[in-house]
């Protein structure tokens, strides 16, 4: 049995599905009551990672774990490590773990430092690990959506730095191979899309996929900061534009990893817009 957290979101959500149709038995862990919306035969545990024993039900008869945490999960160690302990004292022998592709790329950033962390403790638990680090995702588009759809704009600071962001169903299908496959134990997979785009570019492929114009706005770094706090830490936020406007040479690299481990390139990101364009109408 495979347990999937952070089961409802942009990657658990299509990770479960991955996982349910090739018949694998899962169990889906959010914080929120639900399991209606689940394939069929996939059982829903409701859990709080914050409180490691919480999740200790969902993983009797489990061998693998996809672990995701979320961002204020991971303002300190004890957490993690005692939810992997108890994985391990459950007979879980398997994790994939959910990083970022920063926690290489920006090695001193404070925004990315408990990801680090994250990942030191997965590879120290004495279990079969594998890192996924993605780029920024595709998904993170629909912050454009209302705006979308009410004015048909899009507003982003940097309208012409391109990064090769990935399409999170991309992400599940890798994390979907490395849970099920032999060979990946011991690995740290770099996740991105097939070419840069930049967020004006973004916008024209929304308004291509609508059959109308969207009008790109470019915000000031300043603009972009101030909606940035409205849902992130500081640190986060300036990390984030850090990215966002400067990138390095190894954030706009396209890795090969992908098709590595799925035998096929990452999707565009106008196959991403195609699949998604109702939230947008």
């Amino acid at each position: 049995m495979i347990v999937v957290t952070g089961a409802t979101g942009n990657v658990g959500r299509p990770l479960v599905e991955a996982l349910a149709a090739v018949g694998e038995q899962v169990t889906a862990v959010s914080r929120r009551p639900g399991g209606t919306e689940l394939p069929e035969g996939v059982r829903h545990h409701q859990a709080d990672l914050a409180d490691p024993g919480s999740l200790r039900p969902a993983l009797d008869g489990a061998d693998a774990l996809f672990l995701l945490f979320a961002g204020e999960l991971l303002t300190g160690e004890r957490p993690v490590r005692e939810l992997l302990e108890t994985a391990g004292s459950a007979g879980v022998r398997r994790v994939v773990v959910l990083s970022s592709q920063a926690a290489e790329t920006r090695p001193q950033a404070i925004s990315h430092a408990p990801l680090r962390a994250l990942e030191e403790a997965v590879r120290a638990s004495g279990l079969d690990w594998t890192v996924l680090r993605p780029g920024g995702f595709g998904s993170n588009a629909f912050a454009w959506a209302e705006s979308v759809r009410t004015r048909r704009t899009v507003a982003a600071p940097f309208g012409d730095v391109g990064l090769p962001v990935v399409d999170p169903a991309d992400i599940a299908e890798v994390a979907a191979a490395t849970l099920r496959g032999r060979g990946h134990a011991g690995r740290t997979y770099e996740l991105t899309g097939p070419a840069p785009v930049s967020p004006r570019q973004q916008a024209q492929t929304i308004g291509d996929a609508l059959g109308e114009p969207v009008r790109f706005t470019e915000l000031s770094p300043e603009q972009a900061r101030a909606e940035l706090l409205r849902f992130m830490p500081e640190p986060v936020a300036d990390g984030t534009l850090d990215i966002l406007g400067e990138p390095t040479a190894a954030e706009q690299r396209v890795s090969p990893d992908v098709e590595r481990v799925l035998g096929r390139p990452p999707r565009a990101f106008a196959d991403w817009a195609m699949r998604n364009i109702a939230a947008f109408r």
